[in-house]
């Protein structure tokens, strides 16, 4: 059968193998491929992996041979999925394999943030040394109020590190999850988001992108934060109004961010509308690379080359994401709670 993988630069070399062991035929697109060359490659395609590149409806309609979209990685908003539905195509997530990784990428923005680190770097290879002044002090994170946005497993997981790791007061803003559910772990549940904001030292974002989220941390959010605190951002770039936190870098509403994902990516220091960020030294610029550890990648492709041998042979695919996009699916899928 044909498989075409888009974003082949996050290379997968096992799957790979494993695919094109089995005989299938498997083509490679690169970051970026237009709608047009997906639609080229993939007219015939029987299954498409796929990372960053969007799969519209147009894709979907062009491929009549299309069994399954398998998503290596979490997000799905890039997928039609009602498109998608209305064809009988199969789509999928790998939802598990870097919850303990991407929370701890959250983590070590948080450090390098309250540490100061990055810049100390900076100072520290141009002079060689630095002294206690000033400009170097930082925060302790044992005390502080961290507040995290979605307490899904990645938000737990970064709730759990913060208090009982850290010592941290934790709160969230979650709203399908109860208080009950948050004061067993420790978390203490905020109902107002702007509250959340105000209240918190340490913001970090871990609700997945939708109509209802994108935009959701806007300027009526970022004005609400303390002048001392952080934001964090490992889900998706466009949960933030980036014109709004480019605007509370420079008049300092808060003290800086530390950013995995953007809205529009790869990011660029020539034409990028946030390359002034690249200028900030209290801001720590990642690209998309939290979830990219050894443990996490090997995880990634041994499940997702399951959810891909399930479409080429004809089972139903197993869903293990709660996402209600993805659980609206009816034929060719089964749902493991």
């Amino acid at each position: 059968m044909k498989i075409v993988r888009t974003d082949s630069e996050l290379q997968t070399p096992r799957l790979d193998a494993a695919l094109i062991s089995a005989g299938h035929d498997l083509v490679l697109l690169p970051d970026g491929a237009s709608e047009a060359t997906l639609m080229q490659a993939s007219h015939d395609a029987d299954l498409i992996l796929m990372c960053y590149t969007p799969i519209t409806r147009q894709v979907i309609e062009n491929a009549p041979n299309l069994k399954g979209i398998v998503k290596y990685g979490v997000g799905i908003d890039a997928i039609d999925i009602p498109a998608a539905i209305e064809h009988d195509v199969a789509v999928v997530n790998v939802p598990e394999y870097a919850e303990e990784t991407v929370a701890e990428g959250a983590f070590a923005l948080m450090i390098a943030l309250a540490k100061k680190l990055t810049a100390l770097d900076t100072h520290m290879t141009q002079q060689g040394w630095a002294w206690p002044e000033p400009t170097w002090l930082g925060n302790d994170i044992a005390g502080k109020t961290v507040g995290i946005i979605g307490l899904g497993k990645i938000g737990r997981s970064m709730a759990r590190m913060a208090g009982l790791g850290f010592r941290a007061r934790v709160i969230a803003y979650s709203p399908h999850t109860s208080a009950e559910e948050m004061g067993a772990i420790g978390v203490e549940k905020i109902d107002d988001l702007n509250d959340l904001m105000a209240q918190s030292d340490f913001v970090s974002v871990h609700c997945v992108l939708n109509n209802k989220t994108k935009g959701l941390i806007g300027k009526d959010q970022l004005r609400a934060m303390k002048p001392s605190a952080f934001l964090i951002n490992v889900s998706r770039g466009a949960i933030v109004d980036e014109v709004a936190l480019l605007q509370a870098i420079r008049k300092k509403w808060i003290a800086g961010a530390g950013l995995d994902v953007f809205s529009q990516e790869p990011l660029s220091k020539d034409d990028h509308p946030l390359r002034e960020l690249f200028d900030y030294p209290n801001v720590i610029l990642s690209p998309h690379l939290t979830f990219y550890t050894q443990e996490a990648m090997q995880r990634l492709e041994d499940e997702t080359l399951d959810r891909c041998l399930e479409v080429l042979e004809g089972r139903d695919v197993v869903v293990k994401s709660a996402d209600p996009r993805l659980r609206a699916q009816t034929t060719g899928v089964r749902f493991m709670d």
